[in-house]
């Protein structure tokens, strides 16, 4: 690909590890400067056309979206890389290459105190709406939505795990009983939605800089809790607020379980190249499943 920026010209691209629906490259220009392209092009997304559709869990996918969440994010004062450049014809942007690191390779406690503080300042923000920014979902509930998407999820994982096949009847009783006992809400909050330490970078002055922020939207901050204790383990800790509803918590802690089987297993139908990593997600998850019930009835 031939790219310019202010004088320079790229003479070397380096594919970064990860990412499922865009392509992300370290660039080297003739100067010796770096920075790192974002591509959104078809070819770059790894998943199948089955993909969940369901919003606002739908393709968090493109540069518009990119954009949209940067603003806001950029505006309640998150730190976030800097673009450099945007382009819409082609589906890509030019930003930052954060220096430090991802947060995942240190863990390191101050940086996490930083993340925290910047996690709280955009929950903070409200909506009597929920959706992706800019893009509010009609007619449903937040509940409602999550309910239909885990019901659709354990179709899948019980055509591909024979042992959530067996227990399926059960899980779907569970889903039910779970969704049943959540209280109607009408306040939602700034969210990730998927935030792992995998998904927040370390710049030079030790400040944690929030990446793949496509799927940014206004939802039960409760969503956002169940992934942060799944992925950040103890040091959740650093991240966790007072006040949360521990039946929310329950029903979509379940509710994301399932996505997290039936979403790697579906990759799994293409030709992503991390196969083994996936595999390792859906297994994970999948005894969380399993176990799930138990877990309810001793807590």
């Amino acid at each position: 690909m031939k790219l310019e920026w202010d004088g320079k010209s790229a003479v070397a691209f380096e594919r970064l590890r990860g990412g499922s629906k865009k392509g992300a490259y370290r660039v080297t220009f003739d100067d010796g400067a770096s920075a790192v392209l974002y591509s959104w092009g078809e070819g770059e997304n790894y998943w199948p056309d089955a993909e969940d559709d369901i919003e606002p869990f739908g393709d968090a996918s493109g540069l518009g979206l990119f954009l949209a969440a940067h603003e806001r994010l950029t505006r309640v004062g998150v730190r976030v890389p800097e673009v450099y450049f945007a382009d819409p014809d082609r589906e890509i942007a030019l930003i930052e290459d954060v220096p430090g690191g991802k947060l995942e390779d240190s863990m390191d406690p101050g940086v996490l105190g930083k993340l925290g503080e910047s996690l709280r300042a955009m929950w903070g923000e409200k909506a009597d709406w929920f959706g992706k920014v800019g893009e509010p979902v009609q007619g449903r509930s937040a509940v409602g939505v999550v309910k239909e998407r885990a019901l659709r999820h354990l179709d899948e994982a019980a055509g591909r795990d024979e042992r959530i096949g067996d227990a399926r009847a059960e899980l779907v009783e569970m889903v039910e009983r779970l969704a049943g006992e959540v209280e109607p809400r009408e306040d939602y909050r700034l969210i990730h939605g998927e935030l792992g330490p995998d998904h927040v970078m370390v710049d030079r002055r030790g400040d944690p800089v929030m990446i793949d922020i496509e799927g940014l939207m206004f939802f039960d901050l409760e969503w956002e809790h169940v992934f942060l204790r799944l992925r950040f383990h103890d040091d959740y800790r650093h991240l966790a607020v007072d006040g949360l509803d521990e039946r929310r918590m329950r029903f979509y802690g379940l509710a994301m379980h399932l996505s997290l089987v039936a979403g790697p297993l579906r990759l799994l139908d293409g030709d992503f190249p991390d196969r083994e990593l996936m595999l390792e997600i859906a297994r994970y998850n999948a005894e969380k499943v399993l176990a799930w019930g138990r877990e309810i009835d001793n807590p």
